[in-house]
Formats: structure tokens, C-alpha cells, sequence
């Protein structure tokens, strides 16, 4: 819950901190710029994922990691409340590495509790899941917003802080009635093997911070060099990470067969978090600064519309929850996730109809980004928990932790693409044709998705 308070509570200020004058507290970005910030935590966060899954599957368990990726989280809200503009970047970083380590091995814990044959009701159960912790994201944007936008922006960066401490608190308490479930990993790496990855990431690091270092050194720093690096690691990192997966001894041919294949679910999904994660940036500046947001002559805050996306998942989840069980095996995954980018294309073209309104410089009626909002989070619905589920179903047996990764690396690489789509626009507020190729760009997916669905169900499985 309280990892999902931290993401929304994010995802409501980070863009309008960023872009709010110095003179009253934020950082003074030009849009542009606080988009490509935006991205580069979104992808991070995601990136972060695939040591987080490989360290709960070989080191620690996945329980042990969930209570590890919790603390890292607090300390990073911890730090951006401390009230200077630096504090942002620190902060973020722990943000992100503890989000790697929890995201994967919540997942791979939940799917434990289900047999590998209970499609069903492994979908049933993600989904109320998903419903579950949409409680606090449903909190988090009118809690974080009205204390960032409304008192300090740091106190509301910092609010999570306190959310997760008691979280913790009772995750420990809880974790009891787990039994010896994900205890410890399935496969612990080798000394040999801990030595080597160690190295590799100290090495790595230096290199990292040396060439950046020198870069700001120059004076010649800027965001966009950083989004350069995980830009090529969102493309590189997956196809490393399906290339080792794959020539690794432990799986038999029939798993290989069901990597491959889920290799088109991933690009799917990169898609799909592309387009959502615009709801905290474009969708933010379009609330800001497009929408009419006066309710009996009070101005409602930018970023309790952030709040729309986790109200309406509470509101859906049940519904797709019962549905997705009556249909059983006759609704494969593939088919859930046309659905899931029907909606998401449903909600741009909604708003290029608002957008279009709008342009005149009329602030629209705030019911476009309710609506689109509620389509968001159908599309959300349909594969957020639905590709959880899957991929634990898919991945061989000592690899789940890794195969969720993997999963939430189409969010960083989703997450990055996203970052530079609103800088490649150059407008403040994006126009009705953004909205219009991004939507016409979610449709060709969903429906080449039911093109191909028989295929591809026939090669995966589920």
C-alpha cells in the first residue's frame, strides 16, 4: 500500500514541483525538462526492477527483499524532506532502488499462495490485489497535494516517509503467517557468482558517476544526457536480460518457447505504460493549465486529479475481477490486454476532443480528464495485475522475481519513451494532434493484439 502511496504521491507534484518558480519553491523547469525528469525517475524505478528480481531470487528471498525495498523507500522520502532543492536527487534514488527491490518480489510472494495451473484465479486474485493497494494511491495524491501545493512542497515529498515506517511496522507483524514461503531463494547464487555480479556493479557505478561527474565539471550537464544513458539501457537491459534467460541450462524447451513469445506481451506492455504514465505529466500540465478547476469560487489543486486514476481501479477491479472469472480460459491474456489498450486509446482521443476545445486558450470542462481517467484505468486494470499474473504463470520456476523484472522493464522502457514524448512535442500544454498519434498509436496495438491473439495464446499458454 504504502509503495503505492509513494508512486501517486510522485506522480501528483514531482512534474508541478519541477516546473513551479523558483521564487516559490520549485526547481523553474521548462516543461520539456520536467517531463524528461519525470521519465527518468518512471524509468528508473522500472530499471531498478531487474537487479531488485535477480537479488530476491538468488540472495535474499522475496520476502526479506519486500521488507529491504519498504526501508530504501522511506529513506528516500525521508530525504526529500529535508527542505533544499538538492535533497530531490538523493531522495529519488533511494526511491528508485527500493521500489526495484519491493515491485518484483511482491509479485513473486503473491504468486506463491496460487497453483501454476489456477489461471482464473490467479487473475482474480492480482486484480483484487491491485484493487487492494489502489487505497492509498486513491489517498496519496489529495494528502501529498494538499500539503505540497497547499504548505511545502518537501513536507509533501516526505509525507510517504511516515506511511511506510507503519507499513513496515506491519508487514513484520504480518509476515509470520507466511510460513517458510519465499523465505529464503528457491536457487541462492554462488559465492563465485555474488563476487562477480558485485564487482560488475562497482565497476559500473565508477564509470557512471566519473563520466557524469566530469560532465558537470564542465558546466555541461543536462537532463537529457542522463535520459541518453537510460534510454539505452531500457532498450539494452531487456535484450540481455531475455538472451541470458533464455541460454540458461535450468529451462526446459517448452519454457524457452514461452520466453520467446513473451517477448511480444513486453513490447506490448511498454507500450501501454508509454501512454499511462502520460498521466502524470501531459495530463498534469493539461489539469494545470487547460482545465477549469474552480468549484463555489475555490480552485481545486492540480493534483488531486491524480486521484481519479486509483478511485476509478477501486471502482473497475471488482468488475474485471468477476468478469475475467466467469470467462475463464475464453479470455486469454492476450485478449485482456486488447482491451486494456482499446481503453487507453479511447482515453487519448477523448482527450484530443478536449484538447481541441481548448486550444483558443478556454479551460475545458474538468469531465475530459475524468473520463479519460476512468478509461486509463480500465486500460490499467487490464494489464497492470493481468501481466503480473501472467508472467508469474509463464516464468520457469526459479525465475519469477526475475520474469516480474522483466515485466516492469517494458515500464522503464515505456517509462522513457513517454519522458521525451512531451519534449519531442515542444508545447506547454500538448495539442490535439499529440493526443490524436498517441491514440491512433494505442489502437494499431490493440489491434494487431487481436490479430494475432490465437498464436500467440497457442505459444504461451495462458
Amino acid at each position: 500500500m504504502w509503495e503505492r502511496f509513494s508512486f501517486y504521491g510522485m506522480t501528483a507534484i514531482l512534474v508541478l514541483y519541477a516546473t513551479e518558480d523558483t521564487d516559490r519553491g520549485g526547481l523553474g523547469m521548462s516543461a520539456g525538462d520536467a517531463s524528461l525528469l519525470y521519465g527518468l525517475y518512471m524509468a528508473s524505478v522500472f530499471l531498478a526492477s531487474v537487479p531488485g528480481g535477480w537479488i530476491g531470487d538468488r540472495v535474499l528471498g522475496a520476502q526479506r527483499a519486500v521488507l529491504y525495498g519498504g526501508a530504501l523507500i522511506g529513506l528516500g522520502h525521508l530525504s526529500m524532506a529535508v527542505p533544499v532543492s538538492w535533497s530531490l536527487y538523493p531522495g529519488l534514488l533511494f526511491i528508485a532502488l527500493g521500489t526495484g527491490l519491493l515491485k518484483p518480489n511482491m509479485a513473486g510472494l503473491l504468486s506463491a499462495f496460487y497453483d501454476r495451473e489456477d489461471r482464473a484465479g490467479r487473475d482474480a486474485g492480482f486484480s483484487v490485489f491491485y484493487m487492494s493497494v489502489q487505497v492509498s494511491a486513491l489517498i496519496a495524491p489529495i494528502v501529498v497535494g494538499a500539503l505540497g501545493e497547499g504548505v511545502n512542497w518537501h513536507l509533501g515529498f516526505g509525507a510517504a516517509a511516515v506511511g511506510m515506517g507503519l507499513g513496515l511496522v506491519q508487514y513484520v507483524r504480518g509476515s509470520r503467517h507466511f510460513g517458510d514461503v519465499c523465505r529464503a531463494p528457491e536457487r541462492s547464487a554462488t559465492p563465485a557468482e555474488r563476487t562477480r555480479v558485485l564487482r560488475g556493479t562497482l565497476a559500473a557505478t565508477a564509470l557512471v558517476v566519473v563520466v557524469y561527474g566530469v560532465d558537470a565539471a564542465l558546466g555541461t550537464f543536462q537532463l537529457g544526457h542522463m535520459m541518453a544513458l537510460i534510454g539505452l539501457l531500457c532498450v539494452g537491459l531487456p535484450i540481455v536480460c531475455f538472451w541470458r534467460l533464455l541460454r540458461d541450462p535450468v529451462l526446459t524447451a517448452e519454457e524457452r518457447v514461452r520466453v520467446r513469445t513473451y517477448v511480444w506481451l513486453f513490447l506490448a506492455s511498454a507500450v501501454f505504460w508509454a501512454l499511462f504514465l502520460q498521466g502524470g505529466s501531459a495530463f498534469a500540465l493539461f489539469a494545470k493549465d487547460a482545465t477549469d478547476r474552480e468549484v463555489l469560487g475555490w480552485t481545486v489543486p492540480a493534483s488531486w486529479f491524480q486521484a481519479a486514476i486509483p478511485l476509478f481501479v477501486l471502482v473497475v477491479a471488482p468488475l474485471f475481477a468477476w468478469l475475467w472469472t466467469r470467462a475463464g480460459d475464453r479470455v486469454p491474456t492476450v485478449g485482456k490486454y486488447a482491451v486494456g489498450m482499446g481503453a487507453t486509446a479511447a482515453a487519448y482521443l477523448v482527450m484530443a476532443t478536449a484538447a481541441t476545445l481548448a486550444s483558443d486558450g478556454t479551460r475545458v470542462s474538468p469531465l475530459w480528464l475524468l473520463v479519460a481517467f476512468l478509461l486509463l484505468a480500465a486500460g490499467e486494470i487490464s494489464f497492470g495485475p493481468i501481466g503480473m499474473s501472467a508472467t508469474t504463470a509463464i516464468a520457469p520456476a526459479t525465475f519469477v522475481s526475475q520474469m516480474v523484472a522483466l515485466f516492469w522493464l517494458a515500464g522503464a522502457l515505456g517509462g522513457g519513451l513517454g519522458g521525451n514524448a512531451l519534449k519531442v512535442s515542444g508545447d506547454r500544454v500538448p495539442g490535439p494532434g499529440w493526443f490524436l498519434a498517441l491514440g491512433t498509436a494505442a489502437l494499431a496495438t490493440g489491434a494487431l493484439l487481436l490479430l494475432f491473439r490465437r498464436p500467440l495464446t497457442r505459444r504461451l499458454g495462458v
